[in-house]
């Protein structure tokens, strides 16, 4: 039975919408939405339950980005170009993680994992590269958000070199660094005055650990996502 794009867009939402952070919030008796940071993220779980479920976390939210446009988009009626409804159904995983149907469209997630999870799906290769300047961002500075800063302006250049600048997921990657900027604009602020939230000191065992943790788990995703796509 072929699936709509309507109705596969629409799952894609309410796949993003599965709020990871909250439900290891509650489930540790604690709400994420008053504790650290505030935001429905891996980063603001780490900082608050550690490393271990905040990796959790991070996978879920890497999946919820990525698993949609693997599975959704080959069981569509052809009326649309594939990578076009792949695509929607990526930006639709993301709106999901940032306002989630679960909690009632509230604020969530920044979208910054779940936007990678959608990459890897359209554009592996670049991507992991992307990631892996990330981890080193992170291991120098230890401003996660100065990484998904920097990542979300790399990968554009990146995919349009690599891909053309005609190719839609160089589209979408111009669309979604901008999103990005936005959803962190006040941690922009925070960097330009010298007050944003970092693990550890640059160079210190944290921020080491925190990069070494990430990387590992950024090749576990891949992985996944590899044999996923040739098993589909």
């Amino acid at each position: 039975m072929l699936l709509h794009p309507a109705v596969a867009i629409a799952i894609s939402y309410v796949a993003g919408s599965m709020p990871s952070a909250y439900i290891a919030g509650k489930a540790r008796g604690i709400d994420l939405r008053k504790h650290g940071s505030g935001n429905l993220g891996a980063t603001n779980v780490i900082r608050v339950l550690g490393a271990k479920i905040g990796l959790v976390v991070f996978a879920f939210d890497v999946a919820k980005g990525a698993l949609p446009v693997v599975f959704l988009p080959p069981r569509t009626v052809p009326i649309a170009p594939q990578v076009w409804i792949a695509i929607a159904c990526g930006v639709a995983a993301i709106l999901g993680h940032t306002r989630p149907v679960f909690l009632l469209f509230k604020r969530g997630g920044k979208g910054v994992a779940t936007a990678a999870g959608v990459f890897l799906a359209l554009a592996p290769i670049q991507t992991l590269l992307i990631l892996i300047v990330f981890a080193v961002v992170l291991l120098t500075s230890g401003y996660v958000s100065l990484g998904s800063l920097i990542c979300a302006s790399l990968l554009p250049v990146l995919i349009g070199v690599t891909l053309g600048p005609r190719s839609p997921v160089f589209a979408i990657s111009v669309l979604v660094a901008v999103f990005v900027f936005w959803t962190h604009r006040a941690n922009i602020a925070r960097l330009r005055r010298g007050e944003e939230n970092r693990f550890g000191k640059p160079g210190t065992a944290p921020s080491r650990r925190m990069a070494a943790a990430l990387a590992i788990g950024l090749v576990v995703v891949l992985a996944v996502l590899v044999a996923a796509r040739f098993a589909a």
